[in-house]
């Protein structure tokens, strides 16, 4: 069983990818047959996008937990609240808390696609080791996985 990284982890992880060299030599990552090869401008589009993505997730993030430690922080002063202003404060908490592990879901994909982009991986299943396809690539930077290996995943959940 893999280790899920913490959000420490991985903003820690994005700062390190962001400043790296790039390792990514166009036309040595994985496409299908028939696909042309990746070229150094689609590289540069796809570390861009990638890049650009984990700076607006580490914002989301950020704006994310002041909500949290503000609505964690505001729950304790509910002397004199009736029932439909704690239900409120709690389902507005559980929102914040559920929009903030999705975020940090996203970023945690988005550094290690980043990752894989720099150790010239990207592009490769991460179940069977066949190329992904540089359109799924283009239109899902984040895949790890090709679509035969991605509908058996989804078929078994």
């Amino acid at each position: 069983m893999v280790a899920k990284k913490t959000a420490g982890t991985a903003r820690k992880t994005a700062e390190d990818t962001a400043g790296g060299p790039a390792a990514a030599i166009p036309g040595e990552l994985a496409v299908r047959p028939g696909e042309e090869p990746w070229t150094a401008e689609e590289v540069a589009e796809a570390r861009t996008e990638l890049l650009s993505e984990v700076m607006r997730l580490r914002v989301e993030l950020e704006a994310s937990e002041m909500a949290i430690s503000g609505l964690m922080r505001d729950s304790g002063d509910g002397a004199g609240d009736d029932q439909a202003d704690t239900g409120t404060k709690n389902i507005t908490r559980e929102s914040e808390l559920a929009l903030a592990a999705n975020a940090t879901s996203m970023l945690e994909q988005t550094e290690r696609a980043l990752e894989r982009l720099e150790a010239g991986t990207y592009g490769l299943c991460e179940n069977c080791g066949k190329p992904i396809g540089k359109a799924r690539m283009q239109a899902f930077p984040r895949a790890t996985l090709c679509v035969d290996c991605k509908q058996k995943q989804e078929r078994r959940h």
